[in-house]
């Protein structure tokens, strides 16, 4: 099990990596102050688990999140009970409150366990651009099809999808869509974004070395720059 540890205090930051290391199956990995050191370090060594300090000065915990675009699961350190039922709209394994004690980290790292033990369910077939998808926002339902879709964007703990003439909230995060995706459709713009191919009317080069791209209703949307390259030759002879 590998295992990250972001607390911007120092001394319960090494505290609870003394602790973690005395449990058999448990790397530590890498360790971070602040999500803005902690992004890049996910990113790279891409854990299996966040122990994951919610109060951070200048970005919290859930900050962080929102900023990945590969999640781990996640157990939440935290000296404040509140943000508890928050704390589960995320890939969330427990929520330890500090000081947290040796038989309480034991009870998470046992729930972490037993979930890596339990069958992985069937990865569900990709979609064909052909396809209709269900979408129930709120009291409303629809029946979407795939292709009159422009694009689908992150919005906090939803995904917001535009279509025909129409906008839905959809409980899922990006990831989870982007998988079911036919990826000769549809293009990952940026960590917040997912673009039609097929809706893009306009690009354009960006100052910050990306692309603009123009949809089909007059929205612009950036293309990060590690991606201009992919879509760039997804889009050539």
């Amino acid at each position: 099990m590998r295992v990250m540890v972001i607390e911007d205090s120092r001394l319960a930051r090494e505290g609870l990596v003394r602790m973690l290391g005395q449990f058999d199956g448990v790397d530590v990995i890498g360790q971070a102050d602040h999500p803005a050191t902690a992004a890049p370090l996910i990113a790279e060594l891409r854990p299996d688990v966040l122990f994951l300090d919610i109060h951070m000065p200048g970005a919290s915990g859930f900050d962080l999140l929102e900023m990945l675009d590969y999640l781990p699961r996640i157990v939440f350190t935290t000296a404040y009970s509140e943000y508890a039922i928050r704390s589960f709209d995320y890939n969330t394994v427990d929520y330890l409150l500090k000081p947290v004690s040796h038989e309480r980290l034991a009870t998470a790292i046992a729930k972490l366990a037993a979930a890596d033990a339990a069958p992985a369910a069937a990865p569900r077939p990709p979609l064909d651009i052909n396809s209709k998808i269900f979408v129930k926002d709120g009291e409303r339902c629809h029946l979407v099809s795939l292709e009159t879709i422009r694009y689908i964007e992150s919005c906090k703990n939803y995904v917001r999808i535009f279509f025909g003439s129409e906008k839905a909230y959809v409980k899922k995060s990006l990831n989870s869509i982007e998988e079911r995706l036919p990826v000769k459709f549809f293009f990952r713009a940026n960590r917040q974004c997912i673009i039609n191919l097929q809706e893009i009317r306009a690009i354009e080069e960006s100052i910050s070395l990306g692309y603009e791209v123009t949809m089909s209703d007059g929205k612009v949307l950036d293309i990060s720059r590690r991606n201009a390259q992919q879509l760039k030759d997804l889009l050539s002879f």
